[in-house]
């Protein structure tokens, strides 16, 4: 598991164990507020005439959104419980989990306007959803949900895959109706619109290659060099099997430098590893080298003076 992914899962820890305190406080508001409700005769089964901001309508509407909150809390806390290696099941649950936040503050507002006696059927046929929609200038949330809704239908990207959007690489830690989190190695969070992502490279779709140059003098024997070097890429894939999918690849000479013979190779690894992968290689490049009794040279200037 990535160092991001690591962190990501000891963060959903402790919201997990945030929302069991959050989801043990509402129970016991729950468990102190029906009592007193039936003790003061405001959860009686005769209605008062004018319910209209009267303390009855409070206290119910305060019962009702503590119910909710405690509902939502509690499915958002067993949602947090699985532990799915599966991008796909974590993109879902992500999904069902935010999801889970807009129905509460819906059926709140809905519920609550209710109990104060308002009408909302009758509200929603007069002025219509399109305009409820134009008049909160919700155009970008319509769009937001749209988009994401085809991205996770479409499987463009899941939690868990490295993604990189606008020059912004890093793994996708959270999948939500709206937006959609991407953290880089840093732990740098970049909150993106679901709408806004476009042009989507997803790294995490095949292997990647981890590139490694490396000099040599002008002066070695590039011929007995290179027939020793398939043993010593065998040698390095034996290291590490762990992270390198197969053995690394020579190409060639890839560039005639100033003052060395640049040879480039390759490895394929996950593109978590793609960073891991070149530095390795590049450590175990330079010692069997050395092994071989070819010395990596570094820059050198010649001074040549008159006398």
């Amino acid at each position: 598991m990535s160092e991001v992914m690591k962190k990501v899962e000891e963060k959903k820890v402790r919201r997990n164990k945030s929302a069991l305190i959050r989801l043990i406080v509402m129970i016991v508001i729950l468990a102190v507020l029906i009592p007193v409700g039936f003790l003061t005769q405001v959860f009686s089964m005769e209605e008062l005439e004018d319910m209209n901001f009267s303390f009855s309508a409070v206290w119910k509407l305060l019962v009702m959104i503590v119910c909710v909150i405690t509902v939502e809390t509690l499915l958002v806390f067993l949602l947090g419980l699985p532990k799915p290696k599966n991008h796909r099941a974590k993109s879902i649950l992500s999904i069902i989990s935010s999801l889970l936040k807009y129905v509460a503050a819906i059926v709140i507002l809905c519920w609550g306007l209710s109990i104060l006696g308002v009408n909302v059927s009758t509200i929603v046929a007069s002025v219509g959803i399109v305009a409820l929609i134009v008049g909160f200038s919700a155009e970008s949330l319509i769009a937001d949900v749209v988009t994401g809704a085809f991205m996770i239908f479409e499987n463009h990207y899941n939690v868990g895959d490295i993604i990189e959007v606008d020059g912004f690489r890093g793994t996708v830690t959270d999948i939500g109706i709206r937006t959609t989190c991407i953290t880089d190695p840093g732990d740098n969070v970049k909150i993106v619109n679901n709408s806004a992502m476009k042009n989507i490279l997803n790294r995490s779709d095949r292997t990647s290659r981890s590139i490694s140059d490396i000099g040599i003098p002008y002066g070695t024997d590039l011929e007995k060099l290179e027939s020793e070097i398939p043993d010593l890429m065998k040698e390095i894939y034996e290291k590490h099997k762990d992270m390198m999918k197969e053995a690394p690849v020579y190409l060639g000479v890839n560039e005639l430098a100033d003052s060395a013979v640049v040879l480039r190779f390759y490895v394929h690894v996950d593109e978590k590893d793609i960073f891991t992968g070149a530095r390795t290689l590049n450590h175990d490049l330079l010692i069997g080298f050395k092994k071989l009794g070819v010395e990596v040279p570094f820059p050198q200037v010649d001074v040549h003076m008159d006398r």
